[in-house]
């Protein structure tokens, strides 16, 4: 974490840099920056689409975590009856009663990364519905920024550029730096 905020802070000093510069280049007059500030989850919590998101991620959530108990039961019932059945059962019947306990171990496995994997039902799905309300919000902070002149919105929660001005990207010049061979 303090790794992180270690790089947020060097991070903006060298957009404040990179602003000053320009400043003194005559390119901005004003030679003022301007930050702002938003906490994207205090917003998001207040959504109606994003709580109601929220409420059917938890029921189909829980509706594959009771999937996964009754799996998980099944499998325990048939590990004690095998462990009772056990010294009466033939090689075969072993071997056949210890594949079926694997199946099922098989089963649960699969079931639970489908479910909840990475991409499991349940990512694509919260993707699918925060993917309007990201839009949303991006564009609010984008009108807001431009609406009060300001350069940069972080966010506080987790020191995020939600927004900068186009002025600012200095990506192609430091390319051309680059291969000018004058990265110095």
């Amino acid at each position: 974490m303090r790794y992180f905020i270690s790089i947020s802070i060097i991070f903006l000093c060298l957009v404040l840099l990179t602003q000053n510069s320009s400043a003194q280049k005559g390119k901005d007059k004003s030679g003022a920056v301007s930050i702002g500030v938003v906490e994207v989850e205090t917003i998001v919590k207040e959504l109606p689409e994003a709580v109601s998101a929220d409420k059917l991620l938890k029921e189909l959530g829980q509706k594959y975590k009771d999937t996964l108990m009754q799996i998980q039961q099944e499998y325990q019932q048939k590990i004690e009856a095998y462990d009772k059945q056990k010294s009466m059962m033939s090689a075969d019947q072993q071997k056949k009663e210890q594949d079926a306990l694997k199946a099922i171990e098989q089963r649960f496995g699969q079931y639970q990364e489908e479910k909840f994997g990475m991409q499991g039902e349940i990512a694509q799905r919260r993707d699918k519905f925060l993917e309007p309300i990201r839009a949303k919000v991006k564009a609010a902070i984008e009108a807001v920024a431009k609406e009060e002149s300001l350069n940069y919105v972080f966010d506080k929660g987790s020191s995020a550029l939600l927004y900068a001005e186009e002025k600012s990207d200095i990506t192609y010049r430091v390319l051309d730096k680059i291969k000018r061979g004058s990265g110095k």
